[in-house]
């Protein structure tokens, strides 16, 4: 037994499955041609504060998500609320080509609301969980041990009857006994699991101990060529890329991910790290996904302006500075020969630098091949026509329009599908060293017009408090943050805020060359995802895995 194992509770194996039961040998067992990427961005990715997405965006994220080829898509948690079941079911319905998972606890309610869910999906999975780690069997669900393993093997069987594919999770297993782990992972495969989940819950191991429980299970699991190993870590300290790799080295062949490792507290194991690395180092691997690498870049950024939670520049892969290259040293050895300092090419992640567009000169044509290239193939005419339009308004304030701002061109005039209950329609300030900082805002609500003006301190605080007083919500701005788009002093600003209304929190964005105008288009962004959802929060039915 490895030094590094669980010695805590150690107890005999409770339960041992019957030897005359029989299952069939789920499709694909262990043996994969390549690792199976199970992407939760829309399920534990949204579990971060202020990262609720309303259908619409979810379905957007999910074509994304489906151009990017990943397996399989887990859409959400249908017990947690109404709007996550809806969602869920808008998913299957619109995508057809990765499987769509629901998240559900060991609880017969939670495995119905799932099937139900999953009704309308051309491919499904039930994704079931319950809790194994010591303090969570002891101070959470107060079971003994051999019930929480009789809960899990009939959650499984229920699941069953919705479909044939069947994940099962240990949750905080990063803590659980392994030995323990091998008994309940073997009755959930015994009950017909075809996928058992060995979650790093918590963010605890590392890569050295997780890559060995991976082995121990796979090694004294007498059935687990009947099943696919999955790996599911956090990054609570920062290893949880490292920790997933640990875990395909040592037999895991599914990993689940995010992009841009978004999740609940420090987030998930980043689906672009997983998978250049695993492309990058095939050598070493032996193995990769197949994920189409180039929409990694479009992916990324769909997310960023669909959650308002901005990418740090240092960024593996898909921060601003992943191929910069500042030092003398490095850039002539890039100029001589790229592979001296880059181990992959921007292109083959999507990213493509900045392109100039020459303004309004460079046409219709120009115009919507640029879009083409960023990843915008499904606009219809009506949204090309508003995004050339405001795109040739951008031209007369700025000498050269770039690929990010034409990004945010598209965030602002046609990513935006939510329905709107506010518009701006007009917006002065005055401010200064010796004046009050004053707002006056028109703010257009179906037919009626809106127009107020107050004071704070500086012009946003004015015109966020006028909002307030005007539309009679109180808000708190949990979060504010202003950066230029691209270079120069006629550059696009972009802000992006969190705000809580009543316990209710959502992110928005907003972007213009006047800083202040896309700090309300932001502030009215976020208002408008609160008041337009009142379905969809962030309420959790239990712990993800």
């Amino acid at each position: 037994m490895p030094a590094t194992k669980q010695q805590t509770t150690r107890q005999k194996t409770p339960y041992k499955p019957s030897p005359s039961a029989k299952h069939s040998k789920p499709a694909g067992g262990s043996k994969q041609d390549h690792v199976i990427i199970f992407d939760t961005t829309l399920r534990d990715g949204e579990q971060s504060p202020g990262f609720t997405l309303h259908t619409e965006e979810k379905i957007k994220m999910a074509r994304q998500l489906e151009r990017l080829n990943v397996d399989v898509i887990e859409a959400g948690f249908a017990i947690a609320s109404q709007g996550d079941f809806d969602a869920i079911q808008a998913v299957s319905q619109t995508i057809r080509k990765p499987v769509i998972c629901s998240l559900a606890r060991a609880l017969p309610k939670d495995i119905e609301r799932a099937g139900d869910s999953l009704k309308y999906a051309k491919k499904k999975r039930i994704h079931t969980f319950i809790a194994t780690s010591s303090i969570h069997v002891e101070k959470k669900l107060k079971l003994p041990r051999e019930k929480v393993i009789e809960l899990a093997v009939d959650a499984v069987k229920q699941a069953l009857t919705y479909t044939n594919d069947v994940e099962f999770s240990c949750e905080d297993a990063g803590r659980t006994d392994w030995d323990y782990i091998c008994a309940i992972v073997e009755a959930a495969i015994e009950a017909g699991a075809t996928t058992v989940n060995i979650p790093d819950t918590v963010g605890y191991t590392t890569p050295q101990q997780y890559g060995e429980c991976i082995a121990y299970v796979k090694k004294n699991v007498p059935n687990i060529e009947q099943a696919v190993i999955s790996v599911h870590c956090h990054d609570d300290l920062g290893m949880a890329v490292a920790n997933s790799l640990a875990g395909v080295v040592n037999g895991a062949r599914q990993v689940e991910c995010t992009i841009n490792g978004i999740g609940e507290r420090a987030g998930n194991c980043s689906l672009e790290e997983i998978v250049m690395a695993l492309k990058t180092r095939k050598d070493f691997f032996g193995i990769e996904s197949k994920v189409v690498t180039e929409e990694i870049f479009n992916t990324s950024r769909l997310l960023v302006s669909l959650t308002g939670m901005p990418v740090q520049a240092n960024k593996a892969i898909v921060g601003a500075n992943a191929f910069a290259h500042e030092a003398g040293i490095h850039q002539d050895g890039v100029l001589k020969e790229r592979s001296t300092y880059e181990i992959m090419t921007s292109e083959s992640v999507g990213w493509h630098g900045e392109n100039i567009i020459l303004g309004k000169h460079s046409g219709r044509h120009a115009f919507r091949d640029t879009l083409k290239r960023l990843g915008c193939r499904d606009m219809n005419a009506t949204d090309f026509d508003a995004a050339f339009g405001a795109f040739m308004k951008l031209c007369d304030k700025k000498k050269k329009v770039y690929e990010d701002d034409i990004m945010a061109i598209i965030e602002s005039t046609v990513a935006d599908t939510l329905p709107r209950m506010y518009e701006l329609q007009y917006i002065n300030v005055t401010s200064g060293t010796e004046t009050v900082p004053t707002a006056t805002v028109r703010i257009g609500k179906g037919d009626e017009v809106l127009q107020d003006a107050g004071c704070g301190d500086g012009p946003v605080d004015a015109a966020y408090k006028t909002i307030e007083r005007m539309l009679g919500v109180e808000t708190t701005l949990l979060d504010y943050h202003l950066e230029a788009i691209t270079g120069g002093k006629d550059a696009l600003g972009r802000v992006t805020v969190r705000l809580d209304v009543d316990g209710r929190q959502a992110a928005g964005q907003g972007s213009d060359t006047d800083v202040i105008v896309a700090s309300v288009r932001a502030f009215l962004n976020a208002l408008n995802k609160i008041v337009t959802n009142p379905t969809h929060d962030n309420a959790k039915a239990g712990r993800e895995p």
